[in-house]
């Protein structure tokens, strides 16, 4: 019996061409990757491209399969983990995304594309903290982040770590999960940095 991944947005806006292969990517690194366990990092994740990346990345290779509104890889990241395209209509206007999907789950892009359209169908500026912390994964350069090694204490190596700014300690490395609200929003665009909570009260 399969495990359903847990379906989640990694970048807020549209991505770059740049980005986009940045966060094909995203997980280089990873010690996971090193013991090629790398299904559960890709699987269930998704983000906004724009139309020219979504008709380029078709244009590659024959799909595996397409219908009206999706088209899925060929080529699979990692066992049956692929890259599944969407070309959504959401609120009237159409859009572009790509996700990863693991085609062991009966259904899954299925599932990808309801929960995009319910995500993307919210206000723009209510993230999550997960998606706050995603965006900053995915939009930090590979310089600024990387995983906690030999330094750490044992429970925490191989998490993922971000340089912060901490005043008069300096930049210091500190675990993504870990970063406060005060420096989520330093992290983030003026218009990313209020919480859910904020937009409804």
């Amino acid at each position: 019996m399969h495990t359903l991944p847990t379906i989640r947005k990694i970048f807020q806006g549209v991505a770059t061409r740049h980005e986009m292969y940045r966060m094909f990517n995203r997980h280089h690194g990873d010690p996971a990757w090193t013991a090629g366990d790398v299904a559960h990092l890709f699987a269930g994740e998704w983000f906004e491209i724009a139309e020219v990346e979504h008709e380029i990345m078709f244009e590659i290779l024959p799909p595996l399969f397409m219908r009206s509104d999706m088209f899925v890889l060929r080529e699979f990241m990692t066992g049956s983990v692929t890259g599944v395209f969407f070309a959504l209509v959401i609120d009237g206007r159409r859009r572009w995304f790509h996700g990863y999907c693991d085609l062991s789950n009966r259904g899954s892009p299925e599932r990808m594309k309801a929960a995009i359209i319910e995500r993307e169908s919210r206000p723009v500026c209510a993230m999550t903290r997960d998606e706050r912390l995603e965006h900053i994964w995915s939009s930090t350069h590979d310089n600024y982040r990387g995983y906690a090694g030999e330094r750490w204490p044992q429970a925490m190596r191989g998490r993922r770590t971000v340089l912060v700014y901490a005043g008069q300690r300096g930049t210091i490395l500190k675990l993504l999960d870990d970063l406060t609200e005060t420096e989520i929003a330093a992290k983030l665009l003026v218009q990313l940095r209020h919480p859910p909570e904020a937009l409804e009260a």
